[in-house]
């Protein structure tokens, strides 16, 4: 499942589909996610059994909108009969009225299902403020009911605390947490040395690096420090360089856009092979002597299939293979 890419408004400023990123992270991931903030909760549910339930859709009261709860699913208790309702809510802005819609959503989740209801809420905005983790109905001759709810706050998580871990929530929801402005390049390389630990397929890897690159890409200028500084091998580097990202995405566009200017302007296969040449040398690895004179040999359709497949090529061999 591949991690939605932000959409660029009218504004020129990026939309991001949070709802939709935290959805796809949590429901591929719903029991690392548990073991990640719930360890004591995940010990008790049979994860064998969770089954996701169809998004409810709901009136709310409060506002007339209808809405969908983010998340909701079935899961067995281990060594019981019991099951239950897990419901994650992810709120990506301050609401006054949260508390309120939660409990909202237990009642008609409860009234649908008849079972018992985990509610939790995850709060994802950029602010740091103190959420309420229950909503209380009271008088001052009687007390109706107090309803609780889990609450994580991922602003008020210290993003070093999860620097050792090989959860792959842990390092999406690193771009989320709590660091300062100054943290921004540490953070960066500190999921990338988690991404390479990750035991996972290529596609739920992807999906991982995906949701951390809407948050906080890594640029251009920051990878060719990290190459410098020799922190990841060439082996590594080659991974991260497979992997969509934004600058790399960009880069791509740049350097295929001024191979086909420089193209026009000047002799079209010296252009586009040294063109080939630089873009092989950026996103693939540096071009030996024999690899540049084979480049210089060929017909320019065959360079400009390679620059417009760049990304394609993982590593020099292939390059040399295509060449021949």
């Amino acid at each position: 499942m591949d991690a939605a890419m932000p959409v660029v408004c009218e504004d020129s400023k990026p939309y991001i589909p949070h709802d939709q990123l935290f959805k796809q992270l949590i429901d591929t991931f719903f029991a690392e996610f548990m073991a990640l903030f719930f360890p004591d909760i995940y010990e008790h549910i049979d994860f064998s059994q969770v089954k996701p339930l169809s998004n409810e859709l709901f009136t709310d009261l409060l506002d007339g909108e209808s809405r969908k709860a983010d998340i909701v699913v079935e899961a067995k208790l281990k060594g019981e009969e019991t099951i239950i309702i897990i419901h994650v809510e992810p709120q990506s802005y301050p609401q006054d009225f949260f508390h309120q819609r939660m409990y909202q959503y237990f009642s008609l989740l409860y009234n649908r299902y008849r079972k018992p209801i985990l509610p939790i809420a995850l709060f994802t905005y950029d602010h740091i403020r103190d959420e309420p983790n229950q909503f209380t109905v009271s008088f001052p001759f009687f007390h109706v009911l107090t309803f609780s709810f889990l609450t994580i706050e991922l602003k008020k998580q210290n993003w070093r605390k999860f620097l050792q871990s090989n959860n792959p929530v842990a390092a999406a929801l690193l771009s989320k947490m709590g660091y300062t402005e100054s943290e921004k390049s540490e953070v960066k390389k500190a999921f990338l040395n988690m991404l390479l630990r990750l035991n996972e397929p290529p596609a739920k890897l992807e999906l991982v690096n995906g949701f951390f690159e809407n948050y906080l890409p890594i640029h251009k200028e920051e990878e060719k420090l990290m190459k410098e500084t020799e922190e990841f091998t060439p082996e590594e580097l080659a991974f991260i360089r497979s992997l969509p990202n934004s600058w790399r995405d960009r880069g791509l566009e740049e350097g295929r856009k001024e191979g086909r200017k420089e193209g026009r302007k000047e002799g079209r296969a010296e252009a586009l092979a040294d063109t080939c040449t630089r873009l092989i040398t950026k996103f693939v690895a540096p071009v030996s002597n024999d690899v540049s004179e084979q480049i210089h040999k060929q017909h320019p359709e065959t360079l400009e299939t390679i620059i417009d497949h760049i990304d394609e090529f993982q590593t020099i061999d292939q390059v040399k293979r295509y060449l021949k």
